[in-house]
């Protein structure tokens, strides 16, 4: 591919359960963004500070697998999406790994503030988390998403990684 004789990683040279959808379904990465916002905002609401635990593993399972191993992935993937009729809507899939590993970040970062007696400091990094995912729910706007354009237009991100995402800023994909 031009790329200094490295070969980049493809689906087929990874094992499946370890591959990540590209395209994605812009209708299922929203509602799973939705899921998050209820998540999180009820574990604020209701110091479900155990709930950390599962907002945690979804990002990671998601960043990994992308909906294969996210109960809540599959559940939005599988049963609600389908059942909304609404047509398919493909966006390209590293920005949406990309955003995924932010809240990989953010839900890790809150489990373990969680994990040593820093409740406060965790609520404040799921108010974050929910923030971001309420702008990708409500208005399609992926913070994560338009980063990673960021990255690509200054060269942090070569455009062989995603050569879909070229033009991020471009109208609604």
């Amino acid at each position: 591919m031009g790329n200094g004789g490295t070969t980049p990683i493809t689906p087929s040279r990874v094992h499946p359960l370890f591959s990540f959808p590209n395209p994605v379904n812009e209708v299922s990465a929203r509602l799973v963004a939705a899921g998050v916002v209820v998540m999180c905002v009820l574990s604020i609401a209701f110091d479900l500070k155990w709930a950390t635990v599962v907002i945690a593993y979804g990002f990671v399972a998601r960043v990994l697998t992308g909906p294969t191993l996210s109960p809540l992935g599959q559940l939005v993937t599988r049963v609600i999406t389908p059942r909304l009729g609404i047509p398919e809507r493909p966006v390209a899939g590293p920005p949406k790994r990309f955003a995924q590993g932010i809240g990989v970040a953010f839900s890790v970062t809150a489990l373990l503030l969680t994990g040593v007696g820093y409740w406060t400091a965790a609520e404040v990094m799921l108010g974050l988390l929910a923030t971001a995912a309420l702008l990708e729910s409500a208005l399609g706007l992926c913070l994560g998403c338009k980063t990673f354009g960021v990255l690509m237009r200054t060269g942090v991100v070569p455009e062989e990684v995603c050569e879909r995402c070229n033009n991020i800023w471009g109208a609604a994909a």
